[in-house]
């Protein structure tokens, strides 16, 4: 492997060591000010992002729990989904990149990538119903925007998956007939 690809792959590798620690940081921002909105509502509006929906709280808690199972599980899921990835970046050998455990890592990145996207496709559909009933605020959409986007590319990386583990098989053949 060449300098070149050798500093992308670690330049890589650290963008994706930063944005677990921002995605983690964020759900646990998220878990933080959801217990302080059940237990000590009055300082929310200090907390993370300012979520504030003691509102919702109060006037229906089944629409509130809905809403932030939904933010806190897809919060979870990408913090998740970048813990596979920084795990697929540190283990893989890229001399021999065609083996069990990339197929296998690739796979649930997908898996993880289609879960987000359809989850959050849900939560905004979900959004868009209560808002009709005067539940909930506006500045929930920041949590699902890229529903479609996350949606593409678990079927994009799907369609690697699928592809690496061809190779895998190939390549274990081809060591079998050596």
């Amino acid at each position: 492997m060449s300098k070149t690809n050798n500093f992308v792959f670690w330049s890589l590798y650290v963008v994706a060591w930063i944005i677990f620690v921002g995605l983690s940081i964020e759900a646990g921002g998220l878990i933080v000010n959801f217990i302080f909105t059940i237990y000590k509502p009055e300082f929310v509006h200090n907390l993370y992002q300012k979520l504030d929906l003691i509102q919702m709280y109060k006037e229906s808690r089944a629409s509130f729990f809905g809403i932030y199972s939904f933010i806190l599980i897809i919060s979870i899921l990408k913090a998740h989904l970048f813990y596979i990835v920084i795990r697929l970046m540190h283990k893989m050998d890229l001399s021999k990149p065609f083996n069990i455990f990339v197929s296998t890592q690739i796979s649930q990145i997908s898996y993880y990538t289609l879960s987000i996207g359809l989850l959050s496709y849900i939560a905004r559909q979900l959004v868009k119903n209560l808002m009709h009933h005067g539940f909930v605020p506006d500045n929930l959409n920041q949590f699902w925007a890229d529903s479609q986007a996350f949606i593409l590319m678990g079927a994009v990386v799907y369609i690697i998956a699928t592809i690496f583990k061809k190779g895998v098989e190939i390549q274990n053949e081809n060591d079998l007939t050596v």
